[in-house]
């Protein structure tokens, strides 16, 4: 049973930006493969849909009208080279800090001190 994990091409606290739809966001999880649900892969068309044994990231994402979360496949995501630091109201408390020359954000420190 040995299933080739791919390894993952963006990391947390970067910014990035669909492929194919008007959006961006900053990356705050990484599944190594597909974990969501039959029906939400179903749902989308069947030309763009992606594979499910690639990496997927959970964005804090944001378009021109509103701030969400987004689940995207790593097909369909590109490096943000705007510099621009996200507006979605969780980003402060994931990340502490953003960091404009390297386009991403660093996590906060969980452990008290």
């Amino acid at each position: 049973m040995s299933q080739q994990t791919q390894m993952a091409k963006f990391s947390i606290g970067q910014v990035v930006q669909h492929r194919i739809f008007p959006f961006r966001g900053v990356i705050f999880d990484v599944d190594p493969v597909f974990d969501n649900t039959e029906e939400w892969w179903q749902s989308i068309p069947e030309d763009i849909r992606p594979a499910k044994n690639q990496p997927f990231y959970h964005l804090l994402a944001e378009n021109d009208e509103t701030e969400y979360l987004a689940y995207v496949s790593e097909q369909n995501l590109l490096p943000d080279i705007t510099g621009d630091p996200v507006r979605h109201p969780q980003v402060q408390e994931i990340f502490d800090r953003f960091d404009q020359q390297l386009g991403t954000y660093r996590l906060r420190d969980t452990h008290p001190h």
